[in-house]
This record gives C-alpha cells, sequence and structure tokens, in this order.
C-alpha cells in the first residue's frame, strides 16, 4: 500500500471486524512495531468496529500508514458509520457507562491504547473515530 493510500473495509459483520483488525496489524509489521504495540492497536480496532455492528449495523474502516511531523510512522484508522450517533459523549468515554449491554470498556479503552484519538459524534448523524498508533523512534 502506497503511504498516501487508504485502505477501506466496510464493516457489516464480526468477520469484518477481524479483517480490519488483520489489516492494521499487518500494516503495523511493515513499520517494525514492537508486537505490544501491534496488539494494542489491534485490540483498538476491534472495540470499535464492534462499535460499529452493535451500534449502528455497518459503516467502514479505513487504514493507512502516516508519517508524523517528527519522522516517526505510524498507523491511521478511521471508523465512520451512518447510526444513532452518541447523544452524551462524556459519558460514553466514561468507564463502565454502556448502552449495549457490554462491559463499557470500548471508546474509553480504545483510547486509552493508542496515541491519538478522537471522535465526532451527534445524535442522528453517526460516528466517526479516528486512532493513531506511532513507532516508537524515527
Amino acid at each position: 500500500m502506497a503511504p498516501d493510500a487508504a485502505e477501506r473495509i466496510a464493516i457489516d459483520s464480526d468477520a469484518d471486524v477481524v479483517t480490519a483488525r488483520q489489516r492494521a496489524r499487518a500494516l503495523a509489521v511493515t513499520l517494525d512495531m514492537p508486537s505490544t504495540d501491534q496488539t494494542l492497536l489491534a485490540t483498538a480496532i476491534s472495540e470499535i468496529a464492534r462499535n460499529i455492528t452493535t451500534y449502528a449495523v455497518r459503516g467502514e474502516v479505513f487504514i493507512e500508514l502516516v508519517r508524523h511531523t517528527d519522522g516517526r510512522r505510524g498507523v491511521k484508522v478511521v471508523a465512520r458509520d451512518q447510526g444513532p450517533g452518541i447523544a452524551d459523549l462524556e459519558r460514553a468515554l466514561t468507564d463502565g457507562y454502556t448502552t449495549g449491554g457490554g462491559l463499557g470498556l470500548g471508546l474509553p479503552g480504545a483510547r486509552r491504547l493508542v496515541d491519538e484519538f478522537d471522535i465526532q459524534t451527534a445524535p442522528g448523524e453517526g460516528t466517526t473515530v479516528t486512532l493513531v498508533k506511532w513507532t516508537r523512534s524515527v
């Protein structure tokens, strides 16, 4: 994959969640990212992609290689859906809060696992989660 090309993965099922996780891990390997960081990235992707299947039914994940201004490289993931959106984002980012019957660790857990985390959402307008995991050195 070219550094400026993003791979798009449609998320409609648990199998798609696994595919997104595997593709991101494969990109992290090309950066010689430590295996522990590969696992953190893959776990974060699992959390946000599962939110798509749980709350929005379908969406998409874009995965690409990126370069930081300091020269480090990383893997950027953008997960997007047109689901119901999140009415109370502050509560949704709190450990233990859930509307889907899970443990309530998805979004706050994903945020802790990566270096950069951003979420854009509004009721009725869907959700976009962007995360980046950087290599540790240039």
